[in-house]
């Protein structure tokens, strides 16, 4: 099938997967397919290991992601979904922060073919550790399996400029394995409201991420 644009700014799809633009032509990230239409090359965008894609295959509308945007990535892990942002991004920065060193080493390849990407060995509950490379960002991206994953995202949030977004990819399970999960999400939603953030999405992603959803705000 033909792959046609979707209403996200730089995501495409041929009615079954998802794709991304491929910043850098003729290669894969992660064995994902590799498509081409013309002179252009997609990257298939697999919504079973990617949560942001998982967010859009249920529906998820918010759009923040622009070809100019300012990205701050906490858990960017080897860069499978940062990758992806870094397609949607062409123009702009992923500063993409991750604590683990051995996944930090595949980051680091991953960046040198990808100029927008900057891989930042850090702990995402430090944020003045990195802080002066990702003053006043456009988008708060955050996926960490961590118990205080709310509270790394509020440390974190002073960094958005005034009308940034941002997604938490909320992992029910590391927050609080015993809980209903859905408790989870509304206490992780009142916690963000509370802090001054406008909720504008909550979407669950079972079952393309059990026990996941994705929380999406806007800084006042």
């Amino acid at each position: 099938m033909a792959i046609r644009s979707t209403e996200h700014e730089g995501v495409f799809t041929d009615g079954a997967w998802l794709y991304t633009r491929n910043l850098v032509p003729g290669r894969a990230v992660y064995g994902e397919s590799l498509r081409r239409d013309g002179a252009v090359e997609y990257r298939g965008w697999d919504a079973n290991r990617s949560k942001l894609a998982a967010y859009l295959k249920k529906g998820g509308r918010h759009r923040a992601f622009r070809p100019a945007s300012s990205v701050l990535y906490l858990g960017a892990a080897s860069g499978t979904t940062a990758s992806h942002v870094s397609d949607l991004c062409p123009r702009g920065t992923v500063v993409a922060v991750e604590v683990s060193p051995r996944a930090f080493r595949d980051l680091v390849v991953l960046a040198e073919s990808r100029g927008n990407l900057i891989p930042v060995l850090g702990d995402a509950s430090r944020p003045d550790t990195y802080r002066n490379r990702a003053a006043m960002t456009d988008v708060l991206y955050q996926d960490v399996a961590q118990r205080d994953q709310v509270d790394i995202f509020l440390r974190n949030a002073d960094l958005l400029r005034p009308g940034g977004t941002g997604y938490l990819m909320l992992k029910a399970r590391s927050a609080d394995v015993t809980a209903d999960p859905a408790e989870v999400y509304r206490a992780a939603t009142r916690s963000l409201s509370s802090a001054g953030l406008r909720v504008v999405d909550v979407r669950t992603l079972d079952p393309l991420a059990k026990a996941h959803a994705t929380i999406v705000v806007v800084r006042s």
